[in-house]
């Protein structure tokens, strides 16, 4: 059985994520996309607040499940035999069912982070009140994608803990350093 090297995932799945963020943040810029704009709790409540919020909806899941895809057997294709022995032993193809799997998970991975927001009254884009709940709110806006992506990732393939620790260490960073990017280049209304 081939051992997955830490590093190398970590490297493989960090890339990945980040040609499918640029993907969603191009797709979230194109006029098409707002037509998939449909909420996905579709205006439910529990205790009289909506489940999710008007900013968790369809077009996220419809970018992002196929780019993460596309980035997975792209970059597993570009891959050298050698480096890919580092990796998961699948086929080609399976990485872009890895791929696709793993950004299903990356955006249900906000999925409850946002709905305990709803529920304690937090708008979207706002922080709690108080030191303590804002950096907790801000540590978990950083990881739950990435913890759900891993999680989905560990359900298909072997995924090493040091994988987990070099993702979730690297990943918000990346993410931040993007999305300020982005923001800088008018292709976000936020930085963060």
């Amino acid at each position: 059985m081939t051992r997955v090297d830490p590093q190398a995932a970590s490297v493989f799945v960090l890339v990945a994520f980040t040609l499918a963020g640029a993907a969603q943040t191009a797709w979230f810029a194109a006029p098409l996309s707002r037509a998939f704009a449909i909420p996905l709790d579709r205006g439910l409540r529990v205790r009289g607040r909506r489940i999710f919020g008007a900013n968790k909806t369809v077009r996220g899941f419809v970018v992002m499940v196929p780019a993460a895809a596309l980035a997975f057997v792209l970059l597993a294709a570009l891959a050298a035999d050698a480096a890919r022995a580092w990796l998961w032993p699948v086929a080609l193809p399976w990485y872009a069912l890895l791929g696709a799997w793993a950004g299903f998970g990356f955006m249900a991975g906000e999925l409850p982070n946002s709905f305990l927001k709803r529920q304690l009254d937090i708008g979207p884009g706002s922080a709690p009140r108080g030191a303590v709940a804002a950096t907790l709110h801000f540590l978990l806006d950083r990881l739950d994608s990435g913890v759900g992506m891993l999680v989905a990732l560990s359900l298909a393939v072997e995924v090493p803990w040091l994988t987990w620790v070099y993702v979730l260490t690297a990943g918000p960073f990346i993410h931040w350093t993007f999305s300020l990017l982005m923001f800088r280049l008018g292709l976000k209304q936020r930085p963060a």
